[in-house]
């Protein structure tokens, strides 16, 4: 079992690299949008009360979200181990984490954190769109696909961009990632568990170091 946390500002490529995590040693993304969109569909516990919070238009609170995550953990498809995309986002949450998974006695393999420059972030991000069938992710410059239009994964020809790809939005995200969450970093470097990874080169190189981390 090898179960892994990615970190990284948006446009890091953390669904990218984690997508292909999966596919090479068989790891559960388990990101923080796909859990909760589950569990309310589920009705479970944990889910109808974030559809609560949700529906009221305010935030899913930390306790929520670890209540989802523990949830998700007990499904018996986490056998090969787990790769957390999005989460945790705050130390906070992270302390959470550990003691939920030393309850479990599962552990931290690895904290990779995809470095990349802020300055680049914005040039990829706004060049980045997705297949609206399947949500394969594509650029404009690093990863169109193989026939122009068509989706490599589903043969889909819809893609879509998100609203919030532009400039200013953008610099936001990163204002904010560097505020809230770049202190993991410091967390789980402190536990000995941090990988840095150079992320802002070729996409199947990067993919090659984080799959020699997964083992």
């Amino acid at each position: 079992m090898t179960n892994l946390i990615l970190l990284g500002p948006p446009g890091a490529g953390k669904g990218t690299q984690a997508r292909m995590l999966t596919d090479q040693h068989g790891l559960v993304q388990l990101s923080t949008g796909d859990l909760l969109r589950e569990a309310v569909a589920a009705g479970t516990q944990a889910g109808k009360a974030a559809k609560e919070v949700m529906q009221a238009g305010g935030l899913v609170s930390d306790d929520i979200v670890i209540a989802i995550v523990n949830d998700r953990l007990d499904q018996p498809d986490v056998a090969n181990g787990v790769i957390f995309d999005g989460f945790p986002r705050t130390v906070a949450q992270a302390e959470a984490l550990d003691e939920l998974l030393d309850n479990k006695s599962m552990q931290l393999d690895a904290v990779v954190s995809l470095e990349v420059e802020d300055a680049a972030m914005i040039d990829r991000i706004s060049g980045r769109y997705t297949c609206g069938d399947c949500g394969e992710g594509y650029h404009d410059t690093f990863k169109v696909p193989a026939k122009d239009g068509v989706c490599d994964q589903c043969g889909s020809s819809e893609f879509k961009r998100r609203a919030d790809d532009n400039a200013a939005t953008v610099a936001e995200r990163l204002r904010a990632y560097h505020a809230e969450t770049a202190p993991l970093i410091n967390y789980y470097d402190a536990k000995g568990v941090l990988k840095r990874v150079p992320a802002m080169g070729d996409i199947a190189e990067i993919g090659n170091q984080l799959s020699a981390i997964a083992g």
